[in-house]
């Protein structure tokens, strides 16, 4: 999600709740520690010089529990950021706090904020030699009580 498209969606709502990837909601009482801009430049392995720019949501709770932040409030944090940081129309990465930082894209459901798990990528496919679709599978597995991982099962 972009700059702009949170934007639109803050002016639509009266509360804001972000959901973790895993279907729980970031507690209400949440902060916005920071909002960044976040420029990172490198070569793929392909030696193509790259540059990326992302603005950067750092959530974070306390003990604060009677702490609400409304869209208004930031709406206004972000029309600062976008004035004092020069922020572009830029996709929205998102830092929470669960067992370590996490890093998330941003997504909405019309009435959540989602937090999607990001995901690596090669950027130079036709010069590395890994055909596109030599990706390993990666096999789902929900844990159980009677759910083991037997080897070979792909679970592990």
């Amino acid at each position: 999600m972009k700059l702009s498209e949170i934007k639109k969606h803050l002016d639509e709502l009266e509360q804001i709740a972000f959901e973790l990837p895993d279907g729980t909601l970031v507690p209400r009482h949440f902060h916005v520690t920071e909002i960044g801009k976040v420029s990172k430049k490198f070569i793929d392995c392909g030696g193509t010089l790259r540059n990326e720019e992302v603005v950067n949501f750092q959530l974070w709770e306390a003990q604060d529990y009677d702490h609400r932040l409304h869209p208004e409030k930031l709406m206004s944090i972000i029309k600062l950021s976008e004035r004092l940081l020069e922020l572009k129309d830029s996709e929205i990465e998102v830092e929470y706090q669960g067992n370590t930082i996490g890093k998330y894209d941003l997504g909405f459901d019309g009435k959540h904020f989602l937090l999607l798990n990001k995901q690596t990528a090669c950027l130079a496919m036709d010069q590395c030699g890994v055909k596109e679709n030599s990706r390993p599978k990666i096999a789902k597995f929900e844990a159980s009580s009677s759910a083991a991982c037997e080897p070979g099962s792909g679970c592990c």
